[in-house]
């Protein structure tokens, strides 16, 4: 039996971005005894990339604006796939998270009146994004942080350890949710700089490890997110929802190489940037749809005119939803328009003076100034698409996020699924980790104060999660370089299931990863557990490829194109697709071929939406998304 040093908690949140603090804040302050596992330094997590602000129907800046305008731009955004209890939820929630997080000390942008200020975003009706300059993310992250230190400082002044109830476990890394029988037990974990393991013992655990964008070779994702929490709950038994809708941020840098991929923030756009290509003409126009044509502008005349007067004139087409503007740069570059770099161009400088730019964006500023040489002030950004977001995670049961199928398992921010649909708007990102990360921690803490006895992991469980995170050690000769391997995956997944689909290249795909899944098991380190980034990389790519497959098989089995999923050979929206979901599930057992295929699929039907929401649209809307049976009578 391996020797790994178990401790006993309530509650195991793995992750420390914006949804994960807000779980462990929420757990800690219901009493439960709260770990969190931090991949990174605490206070690092991705969350700080998401710059532009939290959506919230707080109508600071235009007092029409209320929950039932902003549940009804997520649902449309999202194609009418997202949970729509999820959704409702998050929309009447959000405005209580913001204010909440300034009581906490946040310090938001402020209106004339001296209100939370709030600027306009893709998608959004009205102006929504409660926003901290160009680096809200930042804000919230160092918000939360804050918080878990003053939690630890009363922990301090009460029981002398400020660790008591609350703890973070910088640079570790879970690498399997524990089991007794079907109920969650823990976490195997292990220290980064050590290569030490160790045991998490407890009846819940919160999935908050963000995204899946490191399976990709253009991305404006962080190191750490490989997808961690997907495989975790998949290994666990818990499906995966949705897979196949993976957003492609429409403005990441393209120049140079070494910051492609890197995030510009949409409030470019929602500040007056406007996107040309290399005739220097504004192309939005041209790709309207035309179930959005009532709401944006159709000629530069009139959108100019909504900078002017947001409430009486239709909205910039730069302003569309980022599946829509994504599709229209990748068209754009296809057809020889794009910029010298294979991308377009986007100004903010005819807009808005240098003094103003340098105040409402200054990472933006910084960023391409130091990483470009350009200035933003007076030259345009070259952007193009970059995989930023995935809209599927967790199946989530919508009001406790609580995973389906293992009790004690929660999911909470990227990592689940549900919320967005087939896309996600700008925003409603922060303002969902907020609300269903407090949901997490609360409903996690209630279970594990619940009676009866504690789940318990077996030795015999703890050993097998020692040997496969020690395997890499044992290579064999002809033991295959997992950095090479990483590069395969990422070139695999970018493109032949990138922003535009056809069923051949996916099917391509699907044998590659085969391929690649075989010489993983190969996969070989050399020298100790200490300071080892290549064994880091070999256990996550186990995660990259279970995740990658998911990617790949919800991608080829839906043969429709809605939001973030665009099949070339497929190009409409069906509405027989509407209420299905596509549920992945591990195949077990697994087969004992590394090449064979780890995952099934299932369809599900959506549960109807509740009549009041749907009342909320249009029926010439509802019509054109929901299927037959759906439609109200």
């Amino acid at each position: 039996m391996a020797q790994v040093d178990r401790q006993q908690w309530d509650v195991v949140v793995v992750g420390a971005g914006g949804a994960g603090l807000r779980a462990a804040i929420e757990a800690r302050e219901r009493g439960a005894r709260t770990a969190v596992v931090c991949k990174s330094l605490f206070g690092k997590a991705h969350t700080v990339m998401a710059e532009g602000g939290i959506a919230a129907s707080m109508g600071n800046v235009n007092g029409r604006d209320d929950w039932q305008v902003h549940f009804r731009d997520t649902m449309r955004g999202g194609k009418f796939l997202g949970q729509w209890r999820m959704a409702e939820l998050h929309a009447r929630e959000a405005p209580d998270r913001v204010w909440e997080l300034e009581t906490w000390g946040a310090l938001f942008d402020r209106t004339p009146d001296g209100r939370i200020s709030q600027r306009n975003f893709g998608g959004h009706e009205y102006p929504r994004l409660a926003h901290v300059g160009d680096r809200t993310g930042l804000e919230l992250i160092r918000t939360l942080q804050q918080k878990v230190t003053a939690l630890q400082q009363e922990d301090l002044a009460a029981h002398g350890d400020p660790e008591a109830r609350l703890k973070v476990f910088q640079e570790c890394t879970a690498t399997r949710v524990l089991k007794d029988g079907g109920r969650v037990a823990g976490a195997f974990c292990y220290e980064r700089e050590s290569g030490r393991f160790f045991v998490l013992e407890a009846p819940a655990v919160v999935l908050a490890t963000g995204g899946i964008g490191k399976s990709f070779k253009t991305t404006s994702n962080s190191w750490e997110y490989t997808g961690d929490g997907h495989a975790l709950a998949l290994l666990a038994g818990a499906p995966l929802l949705n897979m196949e809708f993976v957003q492609f941020h429409p403005t990441g840098m393209v120049w140079p190489p070494s910051v492609k991929g890197i995030l510009v923030t949409e409030s470019v756009r929602g500040d007056g940037g406007v996107l040309r290509n290399s005739d220097g003409r504004r192309f939005m126009f041209d790709y309207v749809p035309d179930v959005f044509k009532d709401k944006y502008a159709q000629t530069e005349d009139e959108a100019d005119r909504w900078y002017e007067d947001p409430d009486g004139n239709r909205r910039p087409p730069e302003l569309l939803p980022r599946d829509e503007v994504a599709r229209a740069i990748n068209a754009e570059v296809k057809a020889g328009r794009g910029s010298p770099h294979g991308g377009v161009f986007l100004d903010v400088s005819t807009r808005m003076p240098p003094e103003m730019i340098k105040r409402r964006l200054p990472s933006m500023y910084h960023q391409f100034k130091e990483l470009a040489d350009v200035d933003i002030t007076a030259e345009p950004m070259e952007v193009g698409p970059t995989c930023h977001y995935v809209m599927g995670g967790v199946a989530v049961d919508s009001e406790t996020a609580a995973a389906q199928g293992v009790p004690g398992l929660f999911a909470a921010g990227e990592v689940a699924g549900g919320m967005h649909g087939s896309n996600r708007l700008g925003g409603n990102s922060l303002s969902d980790l907020l609300v269903f990360g407090r949901r997490a921690g609360l409903h996690a803490a209630a279970l594990a104060a619940a009676p009866g006895p504690r789940p318990e992991a077996s030795p015999e469980q703890v050993d097998a999660a020692a040997a496969e995170a020690l395997a890499p050690f044992h290579a064999r000769e002809g033991a295959e370089n997992p950095y090479t391997l990483h590069q395969e995956l990422q070139s695999a997944m970018n493109d032949l299931v990138g922003i535009i689909r056809r069923e051949d290249e996916m099917a391509e795909a699907l044998r590659r990863l085969a391929l690649l899944r075989e010489r993983a098991a190969r996969a070989g380190v050399e020298g100790h557990r200490q300071f080892n980034p290549g064994w880091h990389l070999a256990l996550d790519l186990r995660n990259m490829l279970l995740v990658s497959e998911c990617v790949a098989r919800a991608a080829l089995e839906r043969t429709e194109s809605r939001g973030g999923h665009t099949r070339e050979d497929c190009p409409a929206m069906e509405r027989s697709w509407r209420p299905v979901n596509l549920l992945c599930r591990p195949v077990e057992p697994p087969p004992p071929d590394p090449a064979a295929g780890r995952i099934r699929l299932e369809r599900v039907r959506t549960e109807p939406i509740r009549p009041d929401l749907l009342a909320l649209f249009d029926r010439e809307e509802l019509v054109k998304y929901l299927a037959e049976e759906e439609l109200p009578a």
